[in-house]
């Protein structure tokens, strides 16, 4: 008998901890201060699918491809609390005009710049992005893709913070803010 009652408990339980976690499924779009602890963002009207993949432009004398990929239910850890969300991850290679590489995400593993979908703005049109910068997280900040067309988006990147404090970098290394420093800056997909 108590195995029995034990058996309908634990079934019991089980019901309401699934229930409970299929409630804490929200919107891609929630506020920050409306998510409930470790609830999942999820991409219910596919806001982002249409961002996926490699888009490229130039800009003083640099060919720029963005690839762009979308990552469901990851972990999103703030100060305030956990929470997981679908993202849109992007990796790139910056090429100069000789078609050198000068900076590469794409390829590089042992790469740590993030750069991530953190909102969306669907009405209009525009995902932000955290840039987590270059070496010394020189350059990070937010940056802005406005879908514009089918096989078009638009950039707006203005880096944070472009002081380094030079303590906390190691002697040689590239500081270099590759991304593109501009507004309005049309991406076409390949």
């Amino acid at each position: 008998m108590i195995k029995l009652k034990t058996l309908i408990l634990s079934f019991f339980m089980t019901g309401v901890i699934c229930s409970n976690y299929k409630s804490q499924t929200i919107a891609l779009n929630t506020p920050l201060l409306e998510i409930p602890p470790n609830a999942y963002k999820k991409d219910l009207n596919n806001e982002l699918e249409s961002y996926t993949g490699i888009y490229k432009a130039n800009f003083q004398s640099k060919e720029i491809t963005l690839y762009i990929t979308k990552i469901e239910h990851v972990l999103q850890k703030s100060s305030r609390k956990n929470y997981y969300s679908d993202i849109l991850d992007i990796k790139y290679i910056i090429k100069n005009v000789n078609g050198s590489v000068l900076q590469d995400t794409k390829n590089d593993i042992n790469s740590k710049i993030k750069f991530f979908s953190i909102q969306t703005r669907p009405t209009l049109n525009t995902i932000i992005f955290f840039y987590s910068g270059t070496n010394c997280n020189v350059g990070w900040g937010d940056i802005f893709l406005k879908k514009i067309s089918p096989t078009q988006i638009s950039w707006e990147y203005h880096p944070d913070d472009i002081i380094l404090d030079e303590s906390r970098c190691p002697q040689g290394a590239d500081i270099n803010i590759y991304l593109p420093e501009t507004k309005d800056l049309i991406f076409t997909k390949q």
